[in-house]
């Protein structure tokens, strides 16, 4: 065989490669009972707002936590700390993606995307994140 030939033959295998690696590491929605299973990991929580609890959120006391409730695509409810301030219109979101971990049986939240209703556009979708 040439040399040009096994080196054309290793740059494909190097591409395969990092195709395939590549492909692992697209990131799927988890729950909140496969996010304990693994703490110290960072994952991305698809839910919806469970209205039947209580938020907490005093800006005079702090201004960057925001305390709720959400359950999981299989309904597991869970309490959500959120480091930063309250989302506006954040009761009216159909769902909400959340990335964060959990941690003493709570979800600590990092980022917040809501998917809102709205009556002139389909998908609008409002992003928050905790302040740098």
């Amino acid at each position: 065989m040439k040399k040009s030939s096994i080196i054309v033959l290793v740059l494909i295998a190097v591409t395969i490669g990092v195709i395939v690696s590549s492909f692992g590491s697209f990131s799927t929605y988890e729950t909140f009972a496969s996010a304990a299973e693994k703490p110290g990991n960072t994952f991305v929580v698809m839910g919806t707002l469970d209205k039947g609890q209580a938020m907490e959120y005093d800006p005079k006391v702090d201004a960057n936590k925001f305390v709720f409730y959400a359950k999981d695509q299989k309904g597991k409810p869970l309490r959500v700390i959120f480091n930063g301030t309250k989302p506006q219109d954040f009761e009216r979101s159909e769902q909400l993606v959340m990335t964060g971990f959990v941690k003493d049986n709570e979800f600590h939240c990092e980022k917040i995307q809501m998917k809102c209703p709205s009556k002139y556009e389909n998908d609008q979708v409002v992003v928050a994140s905790k302040p740098a």
